[in-house]
């Protein structure tokens, strides 16, 4: 007599393999190495790339559908890492077939025949286009923190510390190359004064007008101008000699002129003044941009001595 065959409901190893993987957002895959031909593609392809899934046939198909500017090495890349036996991942834009890009995770396992040679390769591919999204908002935001921190909060100008970077640059490129580079450093007549009669509102709003209008006076693409500290300011002129220097530092004491910012306390006009320390160097060598800048604050402070609103260069 034959025994009944019961059937419980459970299919065949591979079929529920074959479910679990299929019922993944994780789209499985496989390609035979000898023939570079797909084996096997899942068919959450079709709803996340928009191609059918027989329309993928070789690893042919697989590159030509990639970003131009990812395709070659990520396929360079994939290709050696699977000559080499070498589980691996690769990130790249798969292009949709309505012509937009997704951004693909591709993890990558190298299945070996008993000898040793590659039989076949078998993976996943993850759709990680809200993650790319994420990743590229927070290094956005890391680049505006980074250039926040190199600004001065009040003035929107460039701060001290990016003064002192960018003075340590120019000043080895003046070295390197032996040109001359100069300093302005500029402090505003009488600004305790200004706070003390008009308030620290109009104050903040002066220093603010200052800046845009000594801003405006760096004109060349090298040309640096920052907030020192308090009511200073520095303008940083690379390969400008001492004659050159004086001149800009007229165009800047007309510039402020022109902007008549009054001042009823100041005891070197109506209205507000700067005073400019000048110095130019030719860097020799072991020289340090230190004394450069103690330089131009020496003339600054014989400036202010000879009665403010005045100009005080290296020869003067």
């Amino acid at each position: 007599m034959d025994t009944p065959q019961v059937n419980d409901g459970m299919q065949p190893d591979s079929m529920v393999y074959k479910t679990l993987l299929e019922s993944t957002r994780a789209i499985p895959w496989k390609i035979d190495w000898a023939s570079m031909q797909f084996a096997y593609i899942g068919p959450q392809i079709e709803a996340l790339l928009g191609w059918e899934q027989s329309s993928w046939v070789s690893v042919n198909d697989w590159a030509e559908r990639m970003h131009e500017e990812d395709r070659e090495w990520t396929v360079n890349y994939c290709v050696s890492q699977s000559q080499c036996g070498i589980d691996h991942e690769a990130d790249y834009r798969a292009l949709h077939r309505d012509g937009h890009f997704v951004w693909i995770r591709d993890v990558v396992h190298v299945v070996r025949k008993p000898d040793g040679q590659v039989d076949s390769l078998v993976g996943f591919m993850f759709d990680i286009t809200e993650r790319k999204r994420i990743e590229d908002k927070l290094i956005e935001l890391q680049k505006e923190l980074e250039e926040l921190s190199f600004r001065d909060g009040l003035t929107g100008v460039a701060n001290r510390r990016m003064f002192d970077s960018v003075l340590e640059d120019e000043w080895s490129k003046a070295r390197r190359n032996q040109r001359p580079i100069s300093l302005i450093m500029f402090d505003i007549d009488c600004f305790k004064q200004y706070n003390d009669h008009y308030g620290h509102v109009r104050g903040d709003d002066c220093l603010r007008r200052v800046a845009i209008a000594l801003g405006s006076a760096a004109t060349r693409p090298r040309d640096f101008f920052a907030r020192y500290g308090g009511e200073e300011f520095v303008l940083v002129l690379p390969e400008t000699d001492a004659q050159a220097a004086l001149v800009i530092a007229e165009r800047c004491r007309a510039l402020l002129f022109k902007e008549q910012i009054e001042h009823a306390a100041s005891s070197a006009g109506q209205i507000v003044t700067l005073s400019m320390g000048i110095t130019t160097a030719m860097p020799r060598h072991g020289a340090d941009s230190r004394g450069f800048v103690e330089q131009a604050d020496r003339q600054l402070y014989l400036a202010k001595q000879r009665g403010r609103n005045c100009i005080v260069a290296d020869a003067g």
